[in-house]
């Protein structure tokens, strides 16, 4: 999906009457930057011999991932196929260094060698799947399995290195360093030591390593849902998000940082990747920020943390969010409904920043004759929706996430051909051309005929066409490289916690260190989950972070139950989520606030803390809904959950006015510090904090309202 992204903002949208002033960010500064700032987008380029070869083999195993779902492939069998195609896959792609050698010579034997190591893998994974019956009988195991399943364990790892990056691939390594060395180990990282046989054994072998629930998840509904997304871009519901949002809040104070807020929101709802969201709807809406007066460093901030939100936006949520229904036994669905208030809480309180820097600055909007009309733009291409709604239909109605994607799939392939058939029908109820529905943007006046018309309307339709097809299959397998690759490692260092037992001392530790009080012990977990989401991706965080502290956490919210029910343990592992999310804009890192930022030709670090001041709510809420699970619709009833929402939007407001300083006017040290006490008051569940924080609100309105005044009886004397 990434490659979709990165190129659904070409110059061609200079064409449209409403944007046309505004300069977009050419196809190749929006290529240079996501090969820097998107590990998944620095491929070597192919020759177009190999490069059709390439794309074929990945048409294939997307066609293999839809088989399996049909005629259901043994696990024991679909995981080390998938595992094993996605590395072969990884090292075709992707040289040995960033950017690969110079010289078209070392290019070549570069190639060729990555080619050789590519079919080595493909081997090792393919032995097990052919011959996993009669390994599985086996009670001991020949040296040349032990030889297969240490090469393909490396070789995971270094595929990993090249396509994610080096840190996740450094903490497996520590992770199994310590299972084979565990008697050397101090305090909480002790344990009796493994052989080398042993930790292969227990890797490769089973399903509690390389081939555990991470790898399952990405081979079916991570997979499928990848796809989904790919076939929703080839309908061009991208465009139809930006239009859409510059249709609702193109003209309202500060419109296009409202805009690239609801973009995002929107596009987050079909895409994981906050760096992919950031550099594709950013390089529309930053350039517009900018233009109308938002300070670079705010434009590019404003679109990195709308865009880091989209992991945590149902109904399709971030790959992460699919590993809770393994981990947990809960339903999609019901994740899904938990996430639903947090999310807008999120979005609202960077809505809430963006207008009150609006406020500040006096920044307009645009006139209503530069953006496009929202009933026209409904008409004309509101069925693009139409899979989207027909994903939150099925997950509501019980379905498993693998069914519901192969709807969504469904839908987006007759979605895209409603347009055609509504004008057909429009010509065939009128009998003649339908001026508004079948003019050629390109000719100045419609169709003369209803022969022509019919014609014209079928050649301008918006159905894919059979190059579509194959486009979604090929980038659906590529957007999944990199996620199963994390997902790989991840197992591994999942199974070297369940094998060597640290996970559980790693939790008591830090237990012990937050010396009973919660808060600490949220705290703690809060900056393990930030530090190590800098250099892991999403979906590798929340596996490592909720395997050792979920259980911890959950216990400390949960004092004296002895056995813990999975609606016990999703706030506890909700917070890890969120976390391992935040870590893409807080700095030193943040690669999706660098990502805006060389966007915006701002600087990288303050691009950092001003995205960490937007999304403030992504650093309270997971706090409000460990303590109190209500907000996750968890045991609350509807009258409950309206107080919540209600409370929390008001409270989200005041925070946002506190952080950035200003609302009708600006606000003092005190008063700021007073507005964002009333604010947390507000958002945390419960009548008499919610009696605090509406005190606080109002006694802020009043003293807005007076500075107001006085400012104003001192400007006529």
């Amino acid at each position: 999906m990434a490659s979709d992204k990165k190129n659904q903002h070409d110059p061609q949208l200079k064409s449209q009457d409403t944007l046309h002033h505004i300069e977009e960010v050419s196809t190749d500064e929006i290529n240079r930057i996501m090969e820097k700032y998107d590990r998944e987008s620095a491929v070597r380029h192919l020759p177009r011999l190999i490069n059709m070869a390439v794309s074929a083999i990945l048409i294939l195993f997307s066609l293999l991932q839809l088989y399996s779902t049909w005629r259901i492939i043994p696990s024991t069998h679909m995981r080390p196929l998938h595992v094993g195609i996605v590395v072969f896959l990884a090292y075709t792609l992707y040289p040995i260094k960033k950017g690969g050698f110079k010289g078209e010579t070392a290019k070549k034997i570069s190639f060729v060698v990555d080619i050789l190591i590519a079919a080595v893998a493909l081997f090792c994974y393919l032995y097990l799947v052919v011959n996993f019956n009669t390994i599985a009988m086996q009670t001991r195991y020949t040296t040349f399995q032990y030889v297969v399943g240490g090469v393909a364990i490396l070789l995971l790892m270094e595929a990993c290195r090249r396509v994610v990056g080096l840190p996740i691939v450094v903490v497996a390594s520590l992770f199994i360093l310590v299972g084979l060395f565990g008697q050397s180990m101090p305090s909480f990282l002790s344990n009796r030591g493994f052989p080398l046989q042993r930790v292969i054994k227990h890797l490769f072998f089973t399903q509690e390593g390389v081939f555990g629930t991470p790898i399952g998840a990405s081979s079916t509904f991570i997979f499928l849902f990848m796809l989904f997304g790919s076939f929703l871009e080839k309908t061009g519901v991208g465009q139809f998000f930006i239009d859409f949002g510059n249709a609702v809040a193109g003209s309202r104070r500060g419109g296009p940082a409202k805009v690239a807020v609801l973009t995002s929101a929107l596009e987050g709802t079909v895409s994981g990747s906050s760096v992919a969201n950031t550099v594709g709807s950013g390089s529309f809406t930053i350039p517009m920020m900018k233009k109308l007066g938002y300070r670079p460093e705010f434009a590019a901030a404003t679109e990195a943390a709308a865009s880091t939100g989209g992991q945590i936006m149902p109904p399709v949520m971030g790959a992460a969010a699919f590993l809770m229904v393994d981990a947990l036994g809960l339903s999609y669905a019901t994740i899904a409904k938990a996430a639903i208030i947090p999310a807008l809480l999120y979005f609202l309180g960077i809505w809430f920043a963006v207008d009150f820097e609006a406020r500040k600055h006096g920044l307009r909007g645009m006139t209503k004759d530069e953006l496009p009309k929202f009933k026209r733009l409904m008409l004309e291409k509101g069925y693009l929706a139409l899979p989207l709604v027909a994903i939150i239909i099925t997950l509501s109605s019980g379905f498993t996430p693998s069914r519901a994607a192969l709807v969504g799939i469904g839908m987006a392939i007759i979605g895209s051909y409603l347009r055609t058939f509504a004008e057909l029908l429009v010509l065939a109820i009128r009998r003649r051309s339908a001026d508004w529905i079948t003019r050629d943007p390109d000719a100045d006046a419609p169709a003369a005929t209803l022969g022509e018309a019919a014609k014209q309307a079928i050649r301008n339709t918006a159905g894919m066409r059979p190059m579509d097809y194959l486009s979604a299959l090929e980038n659906g397998a590529r957007s999944i490289i990199a996620v199963a690759l994390a997902c790989g490692v991840a197992g591994i260092v999942a199974g070297m916690i369940t094998l060597t037992g640290i996970g559980a001392k790693l939790g008591t530790s830090l237990a012990s260190l937050a010396g009973g009080n919660i808060f600490l012990l949220l705290f703690f977990t809060m900056v393990a989950s930030i530090i190590l989401g800098m250099g892991v991706p999403t979906t590798a965080n929340y596996l490592i972070t909720s395997t050792m502290m979920a259980g911890t956490v959950a216990a400390a919210l949960n004092p004296g139950v002895t056995e813990l029910t999975p609606y016990m343990l999703l706030p506890a592992h909700m917070f890890t989520f969120y976390f391992g999310i935040v870590a893409d804009i807080t700095p030193p890192v943040a690669l999706a606030a660098m990502a805006g930022a060389a966007i915006a030709k701002s600087d990288p670090l303050k691009t950092g803390w001003q995205a960490s001041k937007c999304a403030i709510g992504a650093f309270i809420v997971p706090y409000i809904f460990a303590m109190n699970p209500a907000m996750l619709m968890i045991d609350a009833s509807f009258m409950q959950i309206a107080q919540i929402l209600v409370t929390s939007v008001l409270g989200m407001f005041m925070i946002s006015m506190g952080v950035t300083g200003y609302w009708k006017t600006r606000l003092n040290a005190f008063e700021r510090l007073l507005v964002i006490a009333g604010g947390l008051c507000s958002v945390v569940p419960g009548t008499l904090t919610d009696v605090i924080g509406l005190s606080v609100l109002a006694l802020t309105i009043f003293l807005q309202h007076f500075h107001v005044r006085s400012a104003a009886h001192n400007s006529v004397r």
